[in-house]
């Protein structure tokens, strides 16, 4: 019972993940350019997930302090199971995350800003022409207040995000606090990400997180399980805990290189009313995610 609790807690939080961090880059300053790999390499269920990430953002500035953004961000998944004798996994090895964002960021005044943000979303695996189930379109609205002239600087997001795709079709709050407590310490607080930041000076920081992660995409070639019937989506949920290094190149540039473990995982097939029918992966893994970006 507690099992099946902690799954659908960490599931419904990881599906506002693509929501959540696309309001909250647009907050602050989003991403010109990010290319980003993670990977969670084989683990004990012989299973293994990797990811490419490349996001693009066009800033346009209107009414000399609002700002309206167009951008877009593909990710590309590759599940890679080991032998198995319940069906053919190669149609879970290309799998594809294509968002459109189209977000307005609004100044309220110095401190607060409000943003909306509407993304169609291709999630599929493209074998063949597109169907129903690959397009959803998710809203987020929110607000942002920042502090950056005061001794112990601050941000704050809260905000409602709705995803079409999931079977809970509600909108569904979250927030995140950051404060600078200390010259070299900093703290966040929220979800899906929680942790401390130590800044070693302008280009140096270290920093640890407990973080939840996942996806969904749906299948256009159904998996055909023995006695089950048959998988039309794939999903996956992982809250981990990392620590990472960023290195500043300039203030709008940087590298940075993720290490963590997971401390729950739970990959699985999905019939057409979005049951789990089949678990794929729900062993730990180790995690490693690196990447550059540029901002504003």
């Amino acid at each position: 019972m507690k099992d099946g609790f902690l799954k659908g807690v960490i599931g419904m939080v990881s599906i506002l993940l693509y929501l959540f961090y696309g309001m909250w880059a647009y907050a602050q300053s989003p991403d010109i350019f990010r290319l980003e790999y993670m990977i969670m390499p084989k683990n004990n269920a012989d299973a293994q997930l990797s990811r490419y990430k490349l996001v693009v953002n066009v800033p346009i500035k209107v009414k000399d302090s609002d700002n309206i953004i167009i951008g877009a961000e593909y990710n590309y998944l590759a599940f890679k199971l080991g032998d198995t004798e319940y069906f053919d996994t190669s149609g879970l090895e290309n799998l594809h995350v294509v968002d459109v964002n189209l977000a307005y960021v609004y100044r309220h005044n110095e401190n607060w800003r409000f943003i909306g943000v509407v993304t169609p979303r291709l999630s599929s695996t493209l074998t063949n022409p597109l169907e129903n189930g690959d397009v959803s379109v998710n809203v987020t609205a929110g607000a942002f207040k920042e502090r950056q002239d005061i001794d112990k600087p601050m941000r704050l997001v809260v905000g409602l995000a709705y995803n079409s795709s999931v079977s809970l079709r509600i909108p569904l709050p979250f927030v995140y606090y950051e404060k600078r407590f200390h010259p070299n310490w900093s703290y966040v607080v929220g979800l899906p990400k929680t942790g401390f930041k130590y800044h070693i000076d302008a280009n140096h920081l270290i920093q640890t997180e407990f973080i939840l992660d996942g996806y969904f995409v749906n299948l256009q070639n159904n998996i055909i399980l023995p006695n089950t019937g048959f998988a039309s989506s794939v999903s996956s949920s992982a809250a981990l805990v990392t620590i990472g290094y960023q290195y500043n190149i300039s203030k709008i540039m940087s590298f940075y290189g993720y290490v963590g473990h997971t401390v729950f995982q739970d990959g699985v097939l999905r019939d057409q009313d979005r049951n789990d029918i089949f678990t794929l992966n729900d062993e730990p893994s180790l995690y490693f995610r690196t990447g550059f970006r540029i901002g504003i």
